[in-house]
């Protein structure tokens, strides 16, 4: 059984994070720059065995997608060129920079942690792959 894979896509960085290979767990990775994803991911499933890529889907509170979606859209097909053979997920993720912060604040970070936006797109990731866990299982 491969990892899940999440990403929650920006259009200067990009928070990664993954499950352990039993999928049981979710743990935030890294932030790349968005201009290296593809290269990262590339590397990334040489190294991992990965089922399923759960990208991030950003949504106005109406449920319509939000302008985040005008340079999400390229990467989708650029991903889907490049990556062919894994599943590719969109999952909503409405309010995940809101629960990293909290999160951050309840983990005790320092304030100044905080304001690291690297830090808040890898916690963001690891919450949408925590909430789709959550989806599958209950399923």
């Amino acid at each position: 059984m491969g990892r899940i894979l999440a990403i929650d896509y920006g259009r200067k960085r990009t928070g990664l994070a993954a499950t352990d290979p039993l999928r049981l767990t979710a743990q935030p990775l890294e932030t790349v720059p968005t201009h290296t994803l593809i290269d990262w991911l590339s590397n990334y499933f040489r190294h991992e065995q990965v089922d399923c890529v759960v990208l991030g889907y950003p949504r106005q509170m109406s449920g319509e997608d939000s302008e985040s979606m005008n340079y999400i859209t390229p990467f989708i097909s650029l991903f889907k060129k490049n990556f062919p053979e894994h599943q590719l997920v969109m999952y909503d993720e409405r309010f995940t920079s809101v629960l990293a912060h909290r999160a951050m604040i309840e983990g005790g970070m320092k304030k100044q942690q905080r304001r690291d936006k690297s830090v808040v797109d890898k916690i963001a990731a690891c919450i949408i792959l925590e909430d789709y866990l959550t989806t599958i299982h209950n399923s």
